[in-house]
């Protein structure tokens, strides 16, 4: 078997191993991008060579692999570029102001290197830190807003233990905080954070979005709520461009990029949704449904008179007046 086979091998058994519900033929093509026979024979060579590999079939009737630890510890090892994006994205987590969760990623970094033998330890230190010289930390300029890191945790209790958490929240209409009692359901992450719940004084199905940044204190309860079975944070965050929610914005929007920055526009995802379509002056239009015109206008600012909207309306006239030709580049 060739180094790079083997390596293949190791990286599916491992993907086996962590994965508490096993995975099926499809999981592997997809992580492998391979077709299906390809996938059935890493398989049938994966279970040669670890033998405390179990199968079974799911309630769907798909059959999945799974594996106890085994031997598979005594093979794996950490790299040294994986060291280094581990690292970066502690650092990236650390200038988002998103400091619980840089905190909780140097932890596991910390883990993972009491893990690896101390003769393979200093090699790798030795290769990691070269690697982050040559990679550099890549910069974000600009100002972000900071989230009290008890607020944080707080928040994040509530959200696995499906308890109400008191919140003290200052709405841009609000003179002061006000202590709002709400039924946490997840977090969207961005230019700011934003925490997606339920007030708890308000019907079944009204969903909510407060900025971290403006709660000031945040009191984890002892009450319980049963999380909606038909919710979806996924799809409740396509619902908006950015993270700004708003149920009077929401629809279509459209909009038609010019010949000369149709090619860059190729280039953006703007809405996980979007569908385009080439037009015959070479000009490319994108549409979606989405709410958050100010969020949206903040973008296509960036475009100068390289963009036009075409729906909705409102955003039009938002951003009438300020569509530039005298940007040298594009995004």
């Amino acid at each position: 078997m060739s180094f790079a086979k083997a390596d293949q091998l190791l990286e599916l058994a491992t993907m086996i191993r962590a994965r508490r519900a096993g995975i099926t033929l499809a999981d592997c093509e997809e992580r492998f991008g391979c077709s299906r026979r390809t996938a059935q024979r890493m398989m049938r060579n994966v279970e040669l060579r670890f033998p405390d590999i179990d199968t079974f079939f799911d309630e769907e009737g798909c059959k999945r692999w799974t594996m106890r630890s085994g031997p598979l510890r005594e093979l794996l090892s950490l790299a040294a570029d994986e060291l280094a994006a581990l690292d970066l994205a502690v650092a990236q987590l650390d200038r988002d102001g998103q400091l619980r969760e840089a905190r909780l990623l140097g932890r596991l970094r910390e883990k993972m290197l009491a893990l690896v033998p101390s003769a393979k330890a200093s090699r790798l230190e030795t290769d990691h830190d070269a690697l982050l010289e040559a990679q550099g930390f890549a910069a974000r300029p600009g100002p972000r807003p900071r989230v009290d890191e008890a607020v944080a945790q707080a928040v994040a209790e509530a959200i696995k233990a499906c308890l109400v958490v008191e919140i003290d929240y200052q709405s841009r209409s609000d003179a002061k905080p006000r202590r709002r009692a709400v039924m946490p359901l997840g977090l969207l992450t961005g230019a700011r954070r934003y925490l997606v719940a339920r007030p708890e004084d308000t019907p079944e199905g009204t969903v909510r979005t407060y900025r971290l940044d403006a709660v000031s204190n945040a009191i984890l309860t002892e009450r319980p709520f049963a999380r909606p079975e038909d919710f979806d944070l996924q799809a409740f965050a396509n619902r908006a461009f950015g993270l700004y929610q708003s149920e009077t914005e929401y629809g279509e929007v459209v909009w038609r990029f010019a010949p000369r920055a149709a090619a860059q526009a190729r280039g953006y995802l703007f809405h996980p949704d979007q569908t385009t379509q080439d037009e015959p002056d070479g000009s490319l239009t994108v549409r979606f449904f989405a709410s958050g015109h100010l969020e949206m206008a903040w973008h296509l600012y960036a475009w100068g008179d390289a963009v036009e909207v075409v729906k909705p309306k409102a955003l039009r006239k938002l951003v009438e007046g300020y569509r530039r030709s005298d940007f040298g580049v594009l995004p």
